[in-house]
């Protein structure tokens, strides 16, 4: 008897800021998995949170930089209009009737921990991290204490969190032993959404104000002088255990104040490296911190891990548990560079997924 194709749930979109950086990965996912050894289904998540079925065609679910999943792909009188909203009795049908579940989410309500709850309750597996480790590497402050915790370099920062705002605490008192600049940040963003460098103390209310805007919890970090921006990723090896792939680097061109939203998506304003050029030694530490940091957040699956790196130190930035996706996102290039290619990365997430199964472990 000839097996039948595993049965494959793409989710993407979603209500966060990432949505149509969601919908990106989503489709570059969907062009490489091979339909002779999946049956592949697709379900995107609306910015307003309505379920949809999607069709399989990568090319009626891309949404450009700044736009939202398309209820009417732009393609003229070949236009096709996405189904009625799914309801609760879809979205159960939805999720029950499928083997492995690959949510390219980015951001809240989809890479912290929220869908990785609700497919834990349906007792469907999934890729990536569990609801702990996703929860607590999409907030930037529980994510560094629990990194410093376990004894690994994390850069200065401060939280301010609604409850603070409510006692009206003083920011420019809390924030004055931060080196300047600062990047003040929505805690549970990503994309570099809502993010303002502050070089002069005073005008930091209005960056703390546009923060606010996405997150009502907000991270003061102090900048790191003279630092590289270095990346690793981390994915599950065959047993789960985690294993490390070249590093990559982002080079930031002149003009540009830091890698921001419209440097990561809208211009030409950043160059990537892979592999960075680092010695030897230094990109060995880089990979060990990133194996340790996935480790410490009980990271499963995949996860990007995001550096700050001088000629004396190497800092944590970052941990992201569902990074960027498209063939030509820093993920899966720093992966092609470790010799494995974009849809066996794909298929190595998705075994490991199968054979991580759910519940507790």
């Amino acid at each position: 008897m000839t097996e039948r194709p595993l049965r494959v749930l793409v989710i993407f979109g979603g209500r966060s800021s990432e949505h149509e950086i969601s919908c990106l990965s989503a489709a570059g996912v969907l062009r490489a998995l091979d339909r002779t050894r999946y049956d592949v289904r697709a379900v995107g998540i609306l910015p307003d949170g309505r379920w949809v079925s999607a069709p399989d065609d990568p090319e009626l679910i891309t949404a450009a930089p700044g736009q939202a999943l398309p209820s009417v792909p732009e393609s003229g009188e070949h236009a096709v209009l996405l189904p009625e909203p799914l309801g609760t009795r879809g979205i159960a049908e939805a999720v029950a009737n499928v083997d492995v579940i690959f949510p390219v989410l980015h951001g809240p309500w989809g890479e912290d921990g929220t869908i990785q709850g609700l497919l834990e309750m349906a007792g469907v597996p999934y890729v990536g991290s569990g609801v702990f480790a996703s929860a607590a590497a999409m907030d930037k402050g529980h994510m560094k204490a629990m990194l410093a915790h376990a004894g690994l370099p994390v850069g200065d920062y401060v939280m301010v969190t609604p409850r603070d705002r409510a006692r009206g605490v003083d920011l420019a008192a809390r924030l004055r032993h931060l080196a300047l600049p600062w990047f003040v940040k929505p805690a549970r963003a990503g994309s570099s959404v809502g993010i303002t460098r502050v070089v002069d103390a005073a005008r930091v209310q209005e960056a703390f104000d546009e923060a606010v805007r996405w997150d009502p919890r907000v991270i003061v970090e102090a900048g790191v002088i003279g630092a590289r921006e270095i990346e690793c990723g981390v994915l599950a090896d065959v047993d789960g255990s985690p294993i490390a792939s070249r590093c990559a680097e982002i080079r930031v061109r002149p003009g540009r104040d830091f890698y921001d939203y419209e440097a990561k998506y809208l211009d030409d304003a950043a160059e990537l490296i892979v592999p960075a050029d680092l010695p030897g030694d230094v990109e060995s530490q880089v990979q060990e911190l990133a194996v340790r940091a996935f480790e410490a957040l009980d990271c499963e699956g995949l996860a990007r891990v995001d550096f700050f790196v001088t000629e004396d130190a190497i800092v944590i930035n970052e941990v992201n548990t569902m990074p960027g996706f498209t063939p030509i996102s820093m993920f899966p290039r720093m992966w092609d560079e470790s010799g494995v290619a974009y849809a066996e990365l794909i298929d190595r997430l998705i075994a490991d997924a199968v054979r991580r199964g759910t519940g507790l472990r």
